[in-house]
């Protein structure tokens, strides 16, 4: 170590109120900062940064997350994450979608967490469960964590977050009043897939395409019904100034059934029903149905109980709203904001459970209705600054929302660039949404290039990848050519399959190596020009 070196490492004394890391860390900061006597100063490893940087001050390129990654099993990404900072840690315990839907990304979710700015654990509507139930663990961790460094400059004043505008955040819906709706599959889908549309010129709501719509729904009212037949209640039992049925139909959410539902039922119980619920609520699976554990369910196996409706209230989750990728464009619908929006349905038992919202949307609400809402600004998806700039979309299924808006979009604008749409379901009979409309932007030059790839027409499974490989030279020249890359669409396995078949593309018509190929995607990413918006 020469002279200059060593002087750069004490820049902070042994006997200055920081830990070992801490103190580590600052010298590396303070010397890289003011270069003593024109020293280099070797740089700390992404590794050693993260490991040693205290909370808040991590760099604005951060790279050093390798659990984020939304097809990881939440234990592979906390494995990750052992040794990090508690607010890394956190991160990794999110869903990994940066969806949205807490109001947050994942990364400012953990650490308004950790600052203590924010106080519900339970956000992360895509990590259910099991974010709620590590995030509480790690909470735990807060008061015994080791202070982090001082701020290097005090500051004069202590300035808060300005209070979203109505209508701009979860925290601050407005009343949005529903218009229509039409189904978009045609007779023989196994699906049922509906066009959704709201009048946004009373809340004075506007958005860019990219955005996402974030609304309330209401709970099925046959399902409420269950309930409080289930528990012998009251259904005008007075909860605040609203009835219990009221409460349950817009305040709670009833799937699936929290722990503290649960640490609940332990109360009001005996004997072995009692070790079953605190087991439940600990995250154990004493009977081997915790998976289908809704609140009407969870009262069922504790049939008898007679819970106080306040006492009930007070043990579910409030409502969580959803969010859903905007279909239109403002500039083509003025006033307006459409969603495309699948039905879901599936059998548990004895019962068929349905999508809270899904039905909601398709069968429930009627014109006119108001329903509460906000616009969800995109975190990094929108369409190009340069109109002029190609584009490539990839989405199958309910994925193809945000690109009907940017073609809409593109259309209105008049922007030269030109367009690729890759689009995918079940049929081409009846799974080919918004068809019409399709054809005529091809008609009219919008969109330069349809691919479309049908899994069950065939005895042979085609999917938006499959369609991507055999279109991979073509696909690569409009790379070349500047192109940027969207996915929307299913997180789990689409989202990864298609970033798999780009970089097959890579290796195979770009001439690039593995390790060239990798690199490649993720400066895309760096770029901008590789975008996602998953679910």
């Amino acid at each position: 170590m020469t002279q200059q070196s060593a002087r750069a490492t004490m820049l902070i004394p042994e006997t200055a109120p920081f830990t070992a890391e801490q103190r580590s860390w600052l010298n590396g900061f303070f010397a890289g900062l003011v270069s003593l006597d024109g020293a280099a100063v070797t740089a700390l490893s992404p590794e050693q940064s993260a490991a040693l940087m205290p909370a808040g001050a991590l760099p604005p390129d951060d790279d050093d997350a390798p659990w984020h990654d939304q097809t990881l099993p939440i234990d592979e990404r906390m494995k990750l994450a052992e040794g990090r900072p508690l607010h890394r840690r956190m991160m990794a315990a999110m869903a990994q979608q940066d969806c949205g839907q807490c109001g947050y990304n994942c990364d400012d979710y953990s650490s308004k967490i950790v600052s203590k700015e924010e106080g519900r654990l339970n956000l992360c509507v895509p990590g259910g469960k099991e974010t709620a139930r590590m995030l509480k663990k790690l909470y735990e961790e807060l008061d015994s964590a080791p202070p982090a460094a001082p701020a290097l400059a005090p500051t004069a004043e202590v300035i808060t977050a300005p209070t979203a505008q109505p209508g701009r955040s979860r925290d601050n819906p407005v009343p949005v009043a529903f218009q229509a709706r039409y189904l978009l599959n045609k007779p023989g889908s196994e699906k049922q897939t509906h066009h959704v549309e709201f009048d946004l010129s009373e809340a004075g709501l506007d958005y860019v395409v990219g955005d996402a719509f974030g609304l309330f729904p209401a709970n099925d009212p046959e399902l409420v019904d269950a309930v409080l037949r289930t528990i012998e209640a009251d259904p005008g039992h007075s909860i605040g100034d609203r009835t219990l049925r009221d409460a349950l139909l817009h305040d709670v959410s009833l799937a699936p059934a929290p722990d503290s539902l649960f640490e609940f039922l332990s109360w009001i119980t005996g004997g072995e029903r009692r070790r079953k619920a605190r087991a439940l609520a600990s995250g154990d699976d004493p009977d081997g149905d915790a998976a289908t554990l809704d609140v009407l369910a969870a009262l069922e196996k504790f049939s008898g109980v007679r819970p106080d409706p306040e006492a009930l209230i007070e043990s579910l989750e409030p409502m969580q709203p959803r969010l859903y990728s905007i279909s239109s464009s403002q500039r083509a619908h003025p006033g307006r904001v459409s969603l495309t929006v699948d039905t879901v349905r599936y059998p548990v038992g004895n019962r068929t459970r349905v999508g809270v919202a899904s039905t909601f949307l398709g069968e429930r609400i009627r014109p006119g209705d108001k329903v509460r809402a906000y616009v969800q600004r995109a975190h990094a998806f929108g369409l190009p600054a340069d109109p002029a700039t190609p584009i490539i979309m990839v989405g199958p299924g309910t994925g193809v929302a945000p690109f009907r808006a940017f073609l809409q979009e593109r259309m209105a604008t008049r922007a030269s660039g030109r367009n690729w749409l890759f689009f995918g379901h079940q049929r081409s009979a009846c799974d080919f949404f918004y068809e019409d409309e399709f054809a005529g932007m091809k008609a009219a030059g919008v969109l330069n290039r349809l691919t479309l790839a049908w899994s069950r027409d065939g005895s042979e499974k085609i999917y938006v990848q499959t369609r991507m490989r055999e279109e991979g030279a073509e696909l690569w020249r409009w790379l070349e050519a500047g192109a940027h890359f969207y996915v929307c669409g299913d997180a789990k396995r689409m989202a990864k399959d298609v970033e798999t078949a780009l970089f097959d593309i890579a290796v195979e018509h770009g001439g690039k190596s593995k390790d060239e190929a990798a690199a490649f995607i993720t400066a895309l990413k760096k770029k901008g020009r590789y975008q996602a918006d998953v679910y």
